[in-house]
């Protein structure tokens, strides 16, 4: 029997046997909880799906079979509670593995899912429940989210269907009860039935330099992820894929759910509060996983520890995103491991833009070549492309009558947004590249955080990346400050790791370190020592926020 995944992709294979294209289709009533779980648990009911353990020792295992009954059973409760298509419901289920049949349930009946972080306060909870005007709720019970959740709710008057994890609370339904208890599930026919172009998944952006944006993917988006799994991530069929990532994020389901299942791949979850190296070591060690997908700074702790208590001999392949790669980790960790990092850059509003596939050479710092799943182009301040080596913005050629798989519907109830990002043919992404000869791309920064200073431009990457190599530097941010002389100087706010404490000798050293390392217009002449560095709810650095100050 053809692989599932076949059903949506076909490439063009060259000599060395790697494909140098492929394009996906998706028919038009295409569903992912009924055409990959249903069809998955059909054709390998036993096959493992997910793997779940947490810093207790606990561990449960998930059958495709497993996953399909318990989606079917959820989507039967979530009809029951008085959820339909087009409903929004929030997800707030850390790494809790309720997560997985309850985004699936609400995929099967055509409700949108609306996946967010625990992290959340009120504020933001009044600002999510009332832009997206959300209809329900699950959540976690650990912290206190739950409680933000229903001061949010009673400030706005809404009467919103919850529903709480791992036992009772009061006010709330009791979801693994009403999972377990759920009438036998019937699914939608004709109108009710969610087809491709019906919403599917929506997404708060991280809102660097305002309000987070509300963006909205459709039924064919999982689709899109066959890409990611197969050619970056080099998910094994037989295999565990690890991605770490909240079930909050974007990433989640980009390394968690729609590619792997696609490619009938195992989805290992570690559902840990607190990151520590030692332990995620121990659990790569433990679960054996064979392909790893992290955020560079995850790498930047375990390339610090002593692996050689660990066997990773099961880690066949590695890949990283989320901001770009500093090629000093990267090289330690190919010394410890054998293995190359294998860099890729997309966004929430689509899926990889650019990457390094599994069977192209690394280049460590750069995000890899461009998707043949997007026309991707450099685009110029005055709209033209721009040549090899110059700055350019990421943008890829689009109609939005007409979208590539995987690129967002829009933001959702916001046109004017919309049209400032996606116009003329092009949607732009705000993020600034170069390519090299071989079209590899390298990231430069956000256009609204560049910097110009004494007639030069100046990424903060670039220079955050090298301040980063000095041993006192834990964490940095690179903005610009006013200047009565150059107009604009650049400035290094930083907080130093253990045992290094700020003082003007350390300034004056780290700022020689750079000068030392790169042009000198590009050294910070500014440099300030700080406890905490602002950021938002998905850990980005607020830079804006920096500049204001």
């Amino acid at each position: 029997m053809p692989a599932l995944h076949q059903r949506y992709l076909s490439e063009t294979v060259g000599a060395e046997g790697h494909p140098t294209a492929f394009s996906l289709t998706c028919p038009p009533d295409f569903s992912f909880g009924y055409d990959v779980v249903d069809e998955l648990a059909r054709r390998s009911p036993d096959k493992r799906a997910l793997r779940w353990t947490d810093d207790s020792g606990a561990v449960a295992e998930y059958t495709f079979a497993d996953i399909a009954r318990l989606s079917d059973q959820a989507a039967s409760y979530f009809q029951q509670a008085g959820v339909r298509k087009g409903d929004r419901v929030l997800l707030i289920l850390k790494r809790h593995p309720q997560f997985w049949w309850a985004i699936v349930g609400l995929h099967k009946i055509g409700a949108v899912a609306v996946p967010a972080t625990n992290q959340l306060k009120t504020h933001d909870l009044h600002y999510r429940l009332r832009k997206a005007e959300i209809r329900a709720v699950v959540c976690t019970q650990e912290g206190d989210v739950a409680a933000a959740v229903d001061e949010a709710a009673a400030d706005l008057g809404l009467g919103l269907i919850r529903a709480a994890v791992h036992g009772a609370r009061e006010g709330w339904d009791d979801f693994d009860a009403g999972v377990a208890a759920a009438q036998p599930f019937v699914a939608p026919t004709g109108a009710d039935r969610p087809v491709a172009t019906d919403p599917l998944l929506l997404y708060f952006t991280s809102g660097t330099t305002a309000e987070p944006k509300m963006v909205l993917h459709d039924h064919s988006y999982p689709i899109a992820h066959i890409s990611t799994a197969k050619y970056w991530q080099h998910v094994d069929p037989d295999g565990l894929h690890l991605t770490v990532s909240e079930t909050g994020w974007a990433k989640s389901v980009w390394g968690k759910l729609y590619g792997q299942w696609l490619m009938e791949a195992a989805v290992d979850v570690y559902d840990f509060d607190r990151f520590d190296p030692k332990k995620m070591l121990q659990h790569l060690h433990d679960a054996q996983v064979t392909t790893f997908c992290a955020p560079p700074t995850i790498y930047r702790f375990l390339v610090a520890e002593d692996l050689s208590g660990y066997d990773l001999s099961n880690l066949r392949h590695a890949t990283t995103a989320g901001e770009a790669m500093n090629p000093v980790v990267a090289e330690k960790f190919r010394g410890l491991t054998g293995l190359e990092l294998k860099e890729g850059y997309g966004q929430t509003e689509m899926t990889l833009a650019a990457f390094t596939a599994y069977w192209q050479p690394a280049r460590p710092g750069s995000m890899g070549t461009p998707s043949p799943a997007y026309d991707v182009v450099l685009l110029r301040e005055d709209g033209t492309v721009a040549a090899p080596g110059e700055e350019g913005e990421i943008c890829v050629r689009a109609d939005r009558d007409a979208r590539p798989l995987g690129l967002f519907l829009g933001y959702a109830d916001d046109d004017a947004i919309t049209d400032a990002a996606w116009h003329d043919g092009y949607y732009h992404t705000h993020d600034l590249a170069t390519a090299d000869a071989d079209g590899y791309l390298w990231y430069v920064g956000r256009t609204d955080d560049m910097i110009k200073t004494s007639g030069y431009r100046v990424g903060p990457f670039e220079v955050e990346s090298i301040v980063h190599d000095h041993p006192a530097v834990r964490e940095c941010a690179i903005t610009g400050v006013p200047d009565e002389i150059r107009g604009v100087v650049i400035k290094a706010t930083i907080v130093l790791a253990e045992p290094y404490t700020g003082s003007t000798e350390l300034a004056h050293e780290i700022q020689q370190f750079v000068k030392s390392r790169t042009a000198p217009y590009k050294y910070p002449r500014v440099v300030e020592f700080v406890d905490v560095l602002p950021k938002t709810i998905s850990g980005k650095i607020r830079r804006v926020e920096l500049r204001g100050r």
